[in-house]
C-alpha cells in the first residue's frame, strides 16, 4: 500500500514573497537592458560625424532616427570626409545585429573604410579591402554598405554597394531612377569578394539619396514599396535644401512601421 504525500499549498505570505522576488528580478533585468540601450545610443551618437563636407555645387545632409522600441539601436551609420586628392568620400550602412556590440562594430567599419579610402580612389577597391579587414577581426557580425567618391574636377560620382539597398536619384528636369546596379555581398561575409563600381556625372540640379533599410522596410511595407515612396519624395522635393529633403525622406519610415534604426544621406548638386 503506497502512501500519498500530502499536497502542499503555499500560504498567501509565501506567494507574495515569491511574487516580490520575481518582480525584483524582472526589474533588474529591465534596468540592465535599458542601461545597455542607453550605452549603445550614446556610443552611436559619438561615432556619427557632427558635420559632413560640402563643396561649391555639392551640398550634403544626413538624418538618423533610433529604433522605435529601444532594442534595435546601434547598427546604422553615415559618414563623409575629404580624401587626399581633393575628392570627397561618403558611406552609409547598417550592421547586422543590435545593441552595444553592433554599435562598436559599426565604429570599426566606419574607421576601416576611412583608413582604406586614403590609399585607393576606387570605391569597389575600398569595399574589397574593408571586407578583408573586417574578416581579419573574426567577428560574427557583418554590415551592408554603400561607398561613394565624388570628384569635384569632373563632377563624377562613383558608387559601389556591399549588400545594401540601391540609392535613389532625381533631377530638376524630371528624370529619376534607382541605381539597381550589381553589388557584392555584405562586408565581413566572404573573403575575396569584388564590388562593381557605377559612375555617373552629376549635371544640372538634382539629388542623390542613400537610405538604410529601416527607412523603407517594415511590417507594413516591403522594400519595393518603401523605395517607391522614397523616389516619390525625392522627385517632389529635388530642389529643396538637403537637410529638408533628408528629413522628408526619413519620414517615409513612419509609413513602414519600422522598428529598426533608420538613416538617410543626401547629396544635392547644382551647376
Amino acid at each position: 500500500m503506497t502512501r500519498r504525500r500530502p499536497v502542499y499549498h503555499p500560504t498567501a505570505d509565501e506567494l507574495l514573497t515569491e511574487l516580490g522576488r520575481l518582480t525584483a528580478q524582472a526589474l533588474e533585468q529591465a534596468e540592465l537592458q535599458q542601461a545597455r540601450v542607453e550605452l549603445a545610443e550614446a556610443l552611436q551618437r559619438e561615432l556619427l560625424p557632427s558635420a559632413l563636407p560640402q563643396l561649391p555645387g555639392l551640398r550634403t545632409a544626413a538624418r538618423y532616427a533610433p529604433a522605435r522600441h529601444g532594442l534595435s539601436v546601434g547598427g546604422d551609420w553615415y559618414d563623409g570626409f575629404p580624401l587626399p586628392d581633393g575628392s570627397l568620400a561618403f558611406s552609409l550602412g547598417d550592421v547586422q545585429g543590435h545593441d552595444v556590440e553592433a554599435a562598436a562594430f559599426m565604429g570599426q567599419v566606419r574607421v576601416g573604410l576611412r583608413a582604406v579610402a586614403t590609399s585607393t580612389a576606387d570605391p569597389g577597391e575600398v569595399l574589397s579591402r574593408a571586407n578583408e579587414l573586417l574578416l581579419s577581426l573574426d567577428s560574427r557580425l557583418f554590415a551592408t554598405c554603400s561607398f561613394l567618391r565624388y570628384d569635384p574636377a569632373t563632377r563624377e560620382l562613383a558608387h559601389a554597394r556591399a549588400g545594401h539597398v540601391p540609392p535613389v536619384w532625381a533631377t530638376a528636369d524630371g528624370c529619376w531612377g534607382h541605381c539597381a546596379d550589381d553589388g557584392g555581398l555584405p562586408l565581413g561575409v566572404l573573403a575575396g569578394e569584388r564590388y562593381p563600381v557605377t559612375r555617373r556625372r552629376l549635371s544640372g540640379t538634382g539629388a542623390f539619396v542613400l537610405v538604410t533599410d529601416g527607412v523603407i522596410e517594415g511590417p507594413a511595407f516591403p522594400i519595393e514599396a518603401g523605395l517607391a515612396q522614397v523616389a516619390a519624395v525625392v522627385r517632389e522635393r529635388v530642389t529643396a535644401d538637403p537637410g529638408e529633403l533628408a528629413g522628408e525622406v526619413l519620414r517615409v519610415a513612419d509609413l513602414t512601421g519600422h522598428t529598426d534604426d533608420a538613416a538617410v544621406l543626401v547629396l544635392r548638386h547644382d551647376e
